[in-house]
C-alpha cells in the first residue's frame, strides 16, 4: 500500500467571509499574498487577484454574501493557488451563457465569469436555483495560452477533501489522507479532541501514521489501530478509515468516535455504522463494517462540525462534479461555524 504519488499535497490556508463590501479587498490581498508566497510570477499573482476580485465582488453583490477559501496545492516541482467560493444566493440559471463575455445575470457569479475562465486553469461551478452556487478554480504558475481551453487538473485519485476551523480560530483540528493501494482507493479522517492547535497536533498525528509506510496499514482495521496507538499522549479523537474496493464492488468502514460515513448513490443515502470511543484513550472497539459499492457511488465522511441532515440530492448527481465541488456543497449546506468542519468526498469507477 503506497501514498499517492504525484499527488498535490493540499493546505487550506484561510477561509475569508464576502459579506462587507470591504471583504472584497480583503480577499485580493490574502490571494495575491498567498500567490507571491507560493513563487507564482509577478504578472501571475496580478491574474489571481483579479479573478479572486470578480468571484468575491460578485459573491457579495449577487449571491447574498458568502465565504471564500484560498488553498496551497503544492508537488514537488511547482505549487498552484485554488479558490473555493460559495454563496447561498439565487444561483445562475444558465451556466453557459453565464460565462461568455457580455452575459450578466441576477444570480450569483454571473458577472465576469468569462474574465475568470480565461485567467484560471481550470474552473468549475454548479449552481442550483434557491440553492446557490459552489466555484472552483485553480491557477498554476503559468497561465495558458489565449485561446486554449481550461486545462484539466493534474491527475489525481478520484477524492478531495475540504476543512474550515472553528469561528475565530486560526488552524482547525480536523485533517484527512488518502492513501492507493492498487485499484483501492483509501480515506482517512480524523477529528481532535477539542480545538485549535492541540486537536490539529492530534490530527496530524493521525494524518502521518495513516500515510507511514508499512504492512500494517494493509487493512482499515490495522490502519485505525495504528492511529490508536499514535494518539496516546495527545488529545486524542475521532478517526475512522474507509476503503473503496472497485473490483470488489465493497467498501469496508471502521470508525471510532463521531465520524459520520455516508454512501450516496443517486439521490439515495445510506449511513455506515461509526462505534462510539476516543482513539488515543482507552482501546477503543475495532470493527470493520462492509457495504456494497455500486458503480460511480460516492463515500463521504464528516467530522461532527458538519450536520447530518445535509440532502445528498444537493450534490446535483453524485456522478456529476468534481469531489472537491461535492465535499465543498457538502460543507455550505451542513457545515457549522461553532465548531471545526471537514468532509471528504471519494469515489471509484464511472
Amino acid at each position: 500500500m503506497e501514498p499517492v504519488r504525484g499527488w498535490p499535497r493540499v493546505e487550506d490556508v484561510t477561509w475569508l467571509g464576502l459579506d462587507e463590501p470591504s471583504d472584497v479587498g480583503a480577499a485580493r490581498r490574502a490571494a495575491e499574498g498567498l500567490a507571491d508566497r507560493l513563487g507564482l510570477s509577478a504578472a501571475r499573482v496580478a491574474d489571481v487577484g483579479l479573478a479572486v476580485t470578480e468571484i468575491a465582488t460578485n459573491v457579495h453583490r449577487h449571491g447574498g454574501g458568502g465565504a471564500l477559501l484560498l488553498r496551497a496545492a503544492r508537488t514537488d516541482a511547482s505549487a498552484s493557488v485554488e479558490v473555493v467560493a460559495l454563496d447561498s444566493g439565487a444561483g445562475i440559471a444558465d451556466i453557459g451563457a453565464a460565462r461568455r463575455d457580455g452575459n450578466s445575470t441576477a444570480g450569483t457569479l454571473g458577472i465576469g465569469l468569462g474574465a475568470i475562465d480565461r485567467l484560471a486553469d481550470s474552473l468549475e461551478i454548479r449552481s442550483s436555483a434557491g440553492r446557490g452556487t459552489v466555484l472552483v478554480a485553480r491557477f498554476e504558475p503559468r497561465a495558458r495560452r489565449s485561446g486554449q481551453p481550461s486545462e484539466a487538473a493534474p491527475a489525481t485519485p478520484d477524492a478531495a477533501g475540504i476543512t474550515r476551523p472553528l469561528a475565530g480560530e486560526q488552524v482547525c483540528g480536523d485533517a484527512y489522507a488518502v492513501r492507493t493501494d492498487g485499484t483501492k482507493l483509501v480515506l482517512m479522517l480524523c477529528d481532535g479532541s477539542g480545538h485549535g492547535p492541540l486537536a490539529a497536533a492530534a490530527s496530524q498525528a493521525a494524518v502521518r501514521a495513516f500515510l507511514d509506510d508499512g504492512d500494517a496499514l494493509s487493512r482499515p482495521e490495522d490502519a485505525v489501530r495504528r492511529i490508536h496507538a499514535v494518539l496516546a499522549g495527545t488529545r486524542g479523537g475521532a478517526v475512522a478509515v474507509a476503503e473503496l474496493d472497485p473490483v470488489g464492488q465493497v467498501v469496508h468502514f471502521v470508525g471510532v468516535g463521531n465520524i459520520a460515513g455516508t454512501l450516496v448513490q443517486g439521490d439515495q443515502r445510506r449511513g455506515m455504522v461509526s462505534i462510539g470511543g476516543v482513539a488515543g484513550f482507552r482501546a477503543p472497539t475495532i470493527r470493520t463494517f462492509t457495504y456494497p459499492l455500486s458503480p460511480g457511488a460516492v463515500v463521504v465522511m464528516t467530522s461532527d462540525g458538519v450536520r447530518s441532515g445535509w440532502d445528498p440530492a444537493a450534490l446535483y448527481g453524485a456522478g456529476e462534479g468534481s469531489p472537491l465541488m461535492l465535499a465543498a456543497t457538502v460543507m455550505r449546506d451542513a457545515g457549522v461555524r461553532h465548531d471545526d468542519a471537514s468532509v471528504l468526498v471519494g469515489r471509484v469507477g464511472p
